[in-house]
């Protein structure tokens, strides 16, 4: 069982302030029991002024990240201080002192300016809202900004990008902590995408496409059900009906990669699922997954997780039986 803290300031965006809850909440064992729980306080356990028009009341105050695995800090107006000169106030830094030392620490959107105050993005790589990403540069200039991924996960400190970025750091922390199949599930039960990778770019910055006929999403579809078979890209251009660069070009409009990047990210996740889910030999799993062999499957499981398919599996299989 997870613990998770979600921290409410004044200005909170509720849709932010409510994700965690929402994706975490929906994670359920094999037998149907939660595997997180989730507290919402305030520095002080007072309600909040939330963004809209109304206060948001908490059940908790800040002494309770005391006794949390994984602290959340969605957006808040009252982070427009930090935002103008980089400092911490004081009731926030009080605050982040109940967090224990090893906590996971996650920001959604401006959230990371918190984080950068702190000192917790040193020399590290993070993300916020495209809008924001070049004033929390020039404040904290030790941090690596990239502004055009929709999340960063550097282990135990992950930000993400704005609004909907949020939902997809949590369903990759589910995914990250129980596996594909749960993280799927949670994903089906809040209507949400299972999987967009952190790397994607945050859409808001690139052009909306005219809705057309012309789109990628059939030939997304197509490349879906063969991915074991061999898919080049005059494959997919030929299916699609276009020219290689044309398909290249409506594939960054439409999901913010190269069609090359957005095969590869498929599977790997259809590897990782079999990995979990089933008893295949290494080279079966490869096979069906589009990798070959074991070892090309080795080489991009590693590049993508940092561990080899047996580990990976090993993993996930002791996780399974802790929360089945």
């Amino acid at each position: 069982m997870y613990r998770v803290g979600v921290l409410a300031l004044d200005g909170v965006v509720p849709f932010e302030l409510a994700i965690p809850a929402r994706i975490f909440g929906a994670a359920r064992s094999a037998d149907g029991e939660p595997l997180y729980t989730v507290v919402t306080c305030s520095p002080d356990g007072r309600p909040v002024r939330a963004e809209a028009d109304y206060d948001i009341a908490v059940a908790e105050d800040a002494s309770v990240l005391a006794s949390v695995d994984t602290v959340v800090i969605p957006p808040s107006h009252a982070l427009a201080t930090i935002a103008e000169d980089g400092r911490l106030p004081e009731e926030l830094r009080k605050v982040l002192g109940y967090v224990r030392p090893g906590t996971r620490m996650v920001a959604i959107c401006t959230g990371a300016f918190v984080l950068a105050a702190a000192g917790l993005l040193d020399h590290r790589p993070a993300t916020t809202h495209w809008k924001e990403a070049l004033q929390l540069q020039r404040l904290f200039t030790t941090v690596r900004v990239d502004p055009n991924v929709l999340f960063v996960d550097d282990g135990d400190v992950l930000t993400s990008a704005g609004a909907a970025a949020g939902v997809d750091l949590c369903v990759h922390l589910v995914r990250r902590d129980h596996g594909s199949a749960v993280a799927n599930e949670v994903a089906r039960t809040c209507v949400v995408p299972p999987w967009r990778d952190g790397g994607q770019a945050q859409f808001i910055r690139l052009p909306v496409p005219e809705p057309s006929a012309g789109g990628t999403a059939a030939t997304r579809a197509w490349a879906l059900e063969r991915l074991g078979e061999p898919l080049t890209l005059n494959a997919l251009a030929a299916h699609a009906r276009v020219s290689v660069r044309t398909l290249t070009r409506r594939f960054r409009d439409e999901v913010g990669m190269s069609p090359g990047q957005w095969l590869a990210g498929q599977r790997i996740e259809r590897a990782r699922h079999l990995l979990e889910t089933t008893d295949w030999p290494i080279d079966l799993v490869a096979h069906h997954a589009g990798f070959g062999t074991g070892a090309s499957l080795r080489q991009h499981l590693h590049g993508a997780v940092g561990v080899s398919p047996q580990t990976y599996r090993r993993t996930f299989r002791s996780g399974a039986a802790l929360t089945a």
